[in-house]
């Protein structure tokens, strides 16, 4: 079964309309594709930070247990949200939580128990799953600021899945910055060497353990909106461009 993985960002999770334009976006992939997809979620923008402002009013310091199981409900939210705007638009979506979904931490890997992902990739279009989230001993832990990008790449190369596409709020990776430069154009290829580069150097655009995870699985991630087509990062595409620089995006 070929399964595509999408990650659908937080940025571009913004309200009601936008919710539906996911759905539409995700409802043209499907008609488009031979296999199912999973749709990978992050909370909206903001929320994660609000959740947090919200413990420190019972905690100076809050624990991280109880933190990491505060923050999973926006991830939640947004997986909840997503299927019933799917299914409203006619497509054959599940929604599954952190524990169904199958990423498990372990003490020096994130692993995937994919038999209920695929059982639900079986029966339906889209199955949408939590970023940012996995499991250890059966309790949530998080993964950190731009989880959701490694929980996607990771799950897309345990499926053997030959991309993963995360759709932000940005084109892409571009020789400037086009919101200040008006000659600056989106790169279609990037190296993952240039990629890490770049996120070392402090670009947020994709987080750096989903790049080194896409690069040791040897597969291609496409960072895009949903607008574009966006920018491929991979091991062997040509590039030469001397300064990129890439619009900052969670």
């Amino acid at each position: 079964m070929s399964v595509d993985v999408l990650k659908i960002g937080g940025s571009v999770l913004t309200g009601p309309f936008a919710y539906r334009q996911a759905a539409a976006f995700l409802g043209g992939f499907v008609s488009t594709r031979r296999g199912p997809i999973v749709a990978v979620v992050s909370a909206e923008k903001g929320h994660t930070d609000a959740l947090l402002d919200e413990a420190r009013r019972f905690s100076r310091d809050p624990e991280r247990a109880p933190l990491d199981l505060l923050w999973s409900t926006g991830e939640l939210r947004s997986v909840a949200l997503l299927t019933l705007s799917l299914r409203a638009a006619g497509v054959r979506a599940a929604g599954f939580n952190a524990h169904e979904a199958g990423l498990v931490a372990l003490p020096d890997r994130i692993d995937l128990n994919p038999l209920a992902l695929r059982a639900a990739l079986a029966r339906h279009s889209v199955v949408v799953v939590p970023g940012f989230l996995a499991t250890r001993d059966q309790q949530l832990v998080t993964l950190g600021r731009g989880g959701s990008d490694l929980s996607a790449v990771l799950i897309a190369s345990r499926l053997g899945a030959a991309r993963c596409v995360l759709v932000k709020d940005v084109d892409g990776y571009f020789t400037a910055d086009p919101t200040t430069d008006p000659s600056a154009r989106l790169i279609p290829h990037v190296r993952y060497d240039e990629a890490l580069r770049m996120a070392d150097a402090g670009c947020p655009l994709v987080q750096r353990d989903a790049l080194i995870a896409g690069r040791d699985a040897g597969i291609d991630i496409v960072v895009r909106s949903v607008t574009s087509e966006g920018t491929v990062v991979g091991a062997v595409h040509s590039f030469t461009r001397s300064r990129v620089h890439a619009l900052t995006s969670y």
